[in-house]
């Protein structure tokens, strides 16, 4: 292709850029049309300079086409992530327009970058993955856009001028999308500006979709199979649940609390360190830098949490570092010393296609092994805020502080019954979170009668003590199994949600749908056992409940002994109503 027709393309891609403008969800914000418009006015400004130096030079630039399978396949990989994420949080979907033109922006800087530099551009999918594997990771609001377009060249020019020798040909040091993650992961944590970006909520909300980790699992499989990259993943994962469990087993709780591996971590694991131009060559040294990323998300877990900074980066800051290390580590991986242990010295035999099918083979069943114990997956008990409660009130090491991130997230999207919980955990000097009273009011201004009670109380000079049963709005942001959204499903639906995740109060919420007959035929046998589950899990209401439907014989077989027993259980989980029963009964 001639330079002049050559350099047609990248002008076509800087217009296409700049059309981005025309879309609503830009052109609606000054800030994102600045950003748009001062990206196309440096590609511009730079092609001018390229093709007016190009033919006073003698040069004669060219296109080359180069599709890559490790760049087509980690695209439709990605794709599929996406689409089916977008799907359960509108703001993904929302936020499309401004992913794509990243893709535009890149493919325009990666152009003129490279002709800059050399004659010949080769156009591919190489950006897909650089731009998509940024963005599941870290992106800047729309206020501050802009910063995502300094992201990604940041990332090409480290690919382009940050290089070595490996195997004897110059290649690139650092995968193209973790070394500006990193850089500004650094940059964000140092100055205290993470609110400028989606990392949290991406982090946290990736686990929407049901069964996401299997969704990964399974649309990384090629990409594991093909690129021989599932030996990194096995390792890391493995080194990660194995100190998960460790954990567990000296505490009493989960250190990452919601899994033994979070799903941003097993989303990393699977696409964000396992570039296989980045990382080592050989077998065993693949082993290696998965143990050294897996012990590196713990360790930075770990420092994050102590220093008091948000601990999503703990999978973002470490891989440049790591892909410093891969010649040495692939040279310890070659010593003679090691070969007993060498991988493709033990399967000689076997042709690489054959070990590479062996090690996703055995990535299958250890997943599997891996989510049929819970430990990954939809169903794991750190998920569940009861879990937590019972860690807290047994006073188990980082309990209530993890019970009072999952309440807070809950009480910022406006549950009142989290901001009442938090608010109580406060006032007895569990957690430090904001004032109390500040909590109360949330609760009340939400609809939650036992917060307002509590801000009273606090108004007047008392202590806040009124628990109170989540509603189903509240369980629409407590519940976290099935992922799905629930807003339109109905109380029986919600109640047995709450209830599958071990909510006392859930079960209760169940029994009451049951004995009235809300949506289903009316079951006074199934209330009953509803109760009692509820009851045996400290629900003062469900044992009150129950001790009237055994006194009246309403459902179950009349039996006064039975009914005084409930009653006793309702006192003793603080049901004022119930001791004072019990007292006129003399049941006491």
């Amino acid at each position: 292709m001639e330079s002049r027709a050559a350099l047609g393309l990248p002008l076509a891609v800087i217009c296409l850029l700049g059309a981005f403008g025309l879309v609503p969800a830009v052109g609606g914000s000054a800030v994102l049309l600045a950003s748009f418009g001062g990206a196309c006015a440096v590609l511009i400004t730079w092609l001018a300079v390229i093709a007016i130096r190009a033919p006073a030079q003698g040069r004669r630039l060219a296109i080359a086409v180069s599709l890559r399978p490790q760049h087509y396949i980690q695209a439709i990989t990605h794709t599929a992530i996406f689409v089916y994420w977008a799907l359960y949080w509108p703001a993904l979907e929302a936020a499309a327009p401004l992913i794509a033109a990243q893709i535009v922006f890149a493919y325009a800087f990666d152009m003129v970058l490279t002709w800059s530099r050399r004659d010949t551009y080769e156009l591919g999918f190489g950006p897909f993955p650089i731009i998509y594997s940024t963005n599941l990771f870290l992106r800047f609001h729309d206020d501050w856009f802009y910063l995502q377009f300094l992201l990604v060249a940041v990332g090409f020019l480290a690919k382009e001028f940050i290089r070595w020798n490996k195997d004897g040909r110059r290649a690139h040091i650092f995968n193209p999308s973790s070394f500006p993650l990193a850089v500004f992961s650094i940059a964000l944590i140092v100055t205290g500006t993470t609110s400028l970006t989606w990392g949290e909520d991406i982090a946290s909300l990736l686990i929407l979709p049901p069964q996401i980790y299997l969704f990964i699992f399974l649309v990384s499989l090629p990409g594991q199979f093909m690129f021989r990259v599932t030996t990194m993943t096995l390792s890391a994962v493995l080194t990660t649940y194995g100190c998960s469990v460790a954990y567990l087993a000296a505490t009493g709780t989960y250190f990452f609390f919601d899994s033994n591996v979070p799903i941003a971590v097993f989303l990393g694991m699977h696409l964000l360190f396992t570039d296989p131009s980045t990382s080592p060559r050989t077998e065993l040294g693949r082993i290696v830098f998965g143990v050294i990323y897996g012990l590196s998300v713990v360790g930075l877990y770990a420092l994050l949490g102590w220093w008091g900074a948000p601990t999503f980066y703990d999978k973002l800051l470490q891989v440049p570092v790591m892909n410093v290390m891969v010649l040495a580590i692939d040279r310890v991986a070659r010593s003679r010393h090691l070969r007993w242990v060498n991988p493709e010295r033990l399967g000689a035999a076997l042709a690489p296609r054959v070990r590479s099918l062996a090690y996703v083979s055995l990535w299958v069943v250890v997943f599997g092994a891996m989510t049929a114990a819970d430990g990954l997956g939809d169903h794991h008990p750190g998920y569940t805020i009861p879990f937590w409660q019972d860690a807290c009130a047994a006073a188990r090491s980082g309990a209530c502080t993890k019970l009072a991130i999952l309440e807070s997230g809950a009480c910022r999207g406006g549950s009142g019954w989290a901001c009442n919980e938090l608010g109580l955990l406060v006032s007895a000097g569990r957690v430090v979170a904001a004032p109390p009273a500040q909590l109360f009011e949330r609760a009340c201004s939400a609809g939650f009668k036992p917060g307002c009670d509590n801000a009273r109380a606090l108004a007047i000079g008392g202590a806040g003590a009124q628990h109170g049963d989540p509603r189903p709005q509240d369980y629409l942001l407590l519940l976290r199994e099935g992922k799905g959204p629930i807003q339109d499903r109905s109380p029986l639906e919600i109640y047995a949600r709450a209830c599958r995740q071990r909510w006392a109060a859930g079960c209760g919420g169940l029994a009451g749908v049951y004995f009235r007959g809300e949506g289903v035929p009316p079951d006074k046998t199934r209330a009953a056992e509803l109760l009692a589950t509820a009851c045996a899990g400290g629900h003062g209401s469900s044992c009150s409940n129950l001790g009237l439907m055994y006194e009246r014989g309403d459902g179950v077989t009349e039996d006064h002994g039975r009914a005084i027993g409930y009653l006793k259980h309702a006192c003793a989980a603080g049901l004022a109503r119930a001791c004072s029963q019990l007292t006129v009964q003399g049941g006491r």
